[in-house]
């Protein structure tokens, strides 16, 4: 056992004294949060992506060299080093899509300008909330003609993860196509509530608390009272469409709006989503990690 740990020794000494520096600066700890950064970005991209059943691999392959190089087991160091450059290049061959979309998303990232440049970052987010309320807006105009019933609900600073587990993911860009077809009579979806969530739709079918409230108008359905619930238990905007009326209402902090038109609708909208950056100038930096910009 002594002489195993020896051995494991100097294999450290030999070949990762480079690890161990003789000085450490300002410049070692910045080069070492670049390294950890780079590190994650990398293990999180082999997450997302099926190099990671081949990297499981590669790790056990990488391990057995470790052994081997402990154990002294020459013919086997002896083949890991020459079978090393074929390797690199199999590699390469193997996971040419995935490296070909890695590059592709980090030239889009656009990483300076995003540090540097806050309020073009304002601009762009306002821009696609405008989009995203004019999607909805249409989406709630058609719903109102053709009484078709809708409830979608916009997520703020209160996580809706555990109504979002009871209803089925689509994580797709707003529009109002999709929303018009969610919410189609007789479709899989179109029962419960679609939820909204850093301008995308994260998931439809979404079940609701209901509002115990005696004050709620007779007229309202059981819609309404799922808005005015949600609203009671989050900062959340939930935008209903009435089946038997057609009137569009929005509920936010229990309280319900009725009759509103496409003006009303999306200025409700844009000023929900907008909130932290019109008082404070919170969204910019809260935007800048939760937020990036739709670019499908």
């Amino acid at each position: 056992m002594l002489a195993t740990l020896e051995a494991f020794k100097s294999v450290i000494a030999r070949y990762m004294y480079w690890a161990v520096p003789t000085s450490f600066n300002a410049v070692d700890i910045i080069e070492i949060i670049i390294i950890a950064i780079a590190f994650y970005e990398l293990m999180a991209w082999v997450k997302r992506t099926r190099a990671w059943v081949l990297m499981k691999g590669i790790l056990f392959i990488i391990a057995f060299v470790i052994v081997a190089a402990i154990f002294q087991m020459t013919t086997i160091l002896w083949l890991a080093s020459k079978l090393f450059n074929v390797a690199i290049i199999a590699l390469i061959v193997v996971f040419q899509p995935e490296l070909r979309n890695a590059l592709e998303h980090l030239g889009r990232k656009r990483i300076l300008h995003g540090i540097f440049s806050f309020d073009t970052q304002d601009v762009l987010y306002r821009r696609d909330v405008e989009r995203m309320a004019d999607e909805v807006a249409s989406a709630c105009m058609d719903m109102s003609r053709t009484l078709t019933g809708a409830l979608i609900v916009f997520e703020r600073d209160v996580p809706l993860d555990e109504y979002v587990r009871t209803g089925i993911e689509v994580d797709a860009r707003v529009s109002s196509q999709l929303i018009r077809n969610i919410f189609e009579h007789n479709t899989p979806l179109h029962d419960g509530a679609v939820i909204v969530s850093d301008l995308r739709i994260t998931a439809a079918t979404c079940y609701l608390p209901l509002s115990d409230r005696k004050d709620i108008n007779k007229s309202f359905g059981t819609r309404h009272r799922a808005a005015v619930g949600i609203s009671e238990v989050s900062d959340s905007l939930t935008v209903i469409v009435s089946e038997e009326t057609g009137r569009i209402s929005v509920a936010r902090e229990g309280v319900l709006d009725t009759g509103l038109d496409r003006d009303g609708l999306k200025k409700a909208i844009i000023s929900f989503e907008l909130r932290d950056l019109e008082e404070n100038g919170k969204g910019r930096f809260r935007r800048r990690f939760g937020y990036v910009k739709e670019d499908n």
